[in-house]
């Protein structure tokens, strides 16, 4: 695993006493090999293939800094959930998930919009009278299925800046937590979740298979490949054009089929099959990579010398970057 970018809160496991070391991509000193990795705001986790969970960095809240774990800010990788084997991590802006191969997912960090699923509103802000162990100790999400008193069994997660989605194994139903003051959940109403709850509109209206999530808004993936959006309208974010208007449930976009979706903070992308990949959102800092800074407000086609002979594998969006994954096409 190698870091590079900001270091002030340990985020990238490693030290950067050197000048002009943070901006160099540099090794991170792992217990094992990562096949994958998820990072916040100040925070970092990559998986291992032993299926072991290792983070850095730190959580912060409204208030500040509240630390990776009780003893604070974690400058080096220490291993998140001992004794449970890991399949899959999400990381939003201050939170951490993590499925295990039973189906079940733990949470950490910050609880104050409900993202960790487990927190009530009561103990959100550093975990009340409780205190901080109760929302920095990673802790499993209690959910039982939509109208059955028997526990969901989950195949997927996926995190939002403050927001959780996770994808039921059996039924594929999409359940969903967290921020929800533009109906970013999908849940048709604005009320913040602090435990998940079935979202019928990715579940039965459309049937989901990939969820991602910037700051306000989420972008699904359905089985026929098929893209949708939903929350926050603002600088074009979900593609329906100049409208600033929110969408209260998916909104269906005008694609090609597609394989992939991903969400910056206020940015979509989606990577079609055949290897192309749209972007469109804000473009104040040029991660739409269309040349220029302005808001893209429907979907468009990436361009540029970089992919005229190459296919988009996968993409993903930062506050205000864009990493594509790409494979050179054959000549």
């Amino acid at each position: 695993v190698y870091t590079f970018g900001c270091n002030d809160e340990g985020a990238l496991g490693r030290n950067t006493s050197e000048e002009g070391s943070e901006t160099l991509p540099s090794k991170v000193d792992l217990l094992g090999r990562g096949i994958q990795l998820s990072a916040g705001d100040s925070h970092t986790a990559v998986l291992t293939d032993e299926g072991k969970v290792f983070a850095w960095g730190n959580f912060r809240d409204a208030n500040g800094k509240i630390g990776l774990t009780s003893d604070g800010i974690q400058e080096k990788p220490i291993e998140m959930l001992p004794g449970e084997t890991v399949i899959k991590i999400a990381s939003g802006g201050d939170h951490l998930l993590c499925l295990t191969e039973k189906g079940e997912i733990y949470s950490c960090g910050c609880a104050e919009q409900g993202q960790l699923g487990r927190v009530a509103e009561c103990f959100s802000v550093r975990g009340g009278r409780k205190g901080l162990d109760y929302i920095l100790k990673p802790a499993i999400i209690r959910c039982l299925r939509h109208k059955s008193k028997k526990r969901v069994v989950f195949d997927d997660v996926y995190a939002g800046q403050y927001m959780s989605y996770a994808r039921e194994k059996d039924t594929g139903s999409i359940y969903a937590w967290g921020l929800n003051n533009y109906y970013q959940l999908g849940t048709n109403d604005l009320e913040n979740k602090f435990v998940p709850v079935y979202v019928k509109a990715m579940s039965e209206d459309v049937k989901v298979t990939m969820v991602d999530a910037g700051q306000h808004h989420a972008i699904c993936l359905d089985t026929a490949g098929k893209v949708y959006t939903v929350g926050r309208g603002e600088y074009g974010r979900l593609g329906h054009g100049d409208s600033n208007e929110e969408k209260r449930v998916p909104a269906i976009l005008d694609l090609p089929p597609c394989k992939q979706v991903a969400a910056g903070q206020a940015v979509s992308y989606a990577v079609t099959n055949s290897g192309e990949i749209y972007a469109w959102g804000m473009g104040t800092s040029q991660q739409l990579g269309s040349g220029d800074d302005e808001d893209v407000t429907t979907p468009r086609l990436m361009t540029g010398k970089q992919l005229q002979t190459r296919k988009v594998i996968a993409v993903s969006g930062g506050g205000q970057h864009t990493v594509l994954l790409a494979t050179d096409t054959p000549s």
